[in-house]
């Protein structure tokens, strides 16, 4: 499972990679989805912005917790479980199958983000986080 997570904001991207964050569900700044089975094309796509998202490896926990505390119903009657929710999604099936938005928003992290320029060069919290993210993504719950 893969977390992607927007960092940047909306001002002064090329049209060409909006349109791959809108693609990818990504329409404003610290917005989550998770790819639980990506495809090579989603990995390309991943690949296009990786200087606008951070991303990485998503460990089970962290998923339930991420669908617990900020998974949206589309149908606010429906309840579900989350537990059940993290097996269905690994087993194939759909957000939207199972009454959930398929992206998650997200606080601004506490104590703030690592993001750094050195002699040209990003880093920080942008590109590849691999097991990082995790970390990321309870401090931005």
């Amino acid at each position: 499972m893969i977390a992607i997570i927007r960092i940047h904001g909306m001002v002064k991207i090329k049209k060409r990679l909006e349109e791959t964050l809108q693609r990818l569900r990504l329409k404003r700044k610290y917005s989550c989805v998770v790819l639980v089975k990506p495809k090579k094309e989603q990995l390309g796509m991943i690949k296009n912005i990786k200087n606008f998202v951070a991303f990485g490896e998503i460990n089970k926990e962290t998923f339930e917790k991420l669908i617990e505390q900020r998974g949206q119903l589309i149908n606010k009657k429906k309840k579900i479980n989350f537990k059940e929710v993290v097996k269905e999604l690994e087993k194939g099936k759909k957000y939207e199958e199972l009454n959930l938005k398929p992206f998650f928003r997200l606080h601004p992290p506490r104590k703030g983000i690592d993001s750094k320029k050195h002699f040209g060069v990003r880093k920080g919290v942008l590109g590849n986080n691999k097991e990082k993210i995790n970390e990321l993504i309870g401090r931005m719950l």
